[in-house]
């Protein structure tokens, strides 16, 4: 193998590893730009206190309906 060819294979080697990196470099971009529309939260100023539900996600009135049944 000559000089010559060992550097035109080592150019095509660098021209398909740009393609290959520019084409990953476009999908990312369109898969994470529709992440990226999306509107921050909005920060909470101080703690949010959540309710502590103990029946089970049911309310008190679903489960006098379902015990009459």
């Amino acid at each position: 193998m000559t000089r010559t060819e060992i550097i035109n294979r080592a150019l095509a080697a660098v021209a398909d590893s740009r393609l290959k990196r520019e084409r990953d470099s476009e999908r990312r971009k369109q898969i994470f730009g529709r992440i990226d529309l999306t509107a921050p939260l909005p920060k909470l100023s101080r703690g949010v206190q959540l309710n502590l539900d103990l029946e089970g996600g049911r309310k008190r009135s679903e489960l006098t309906r379902t015990k009459s049944h």
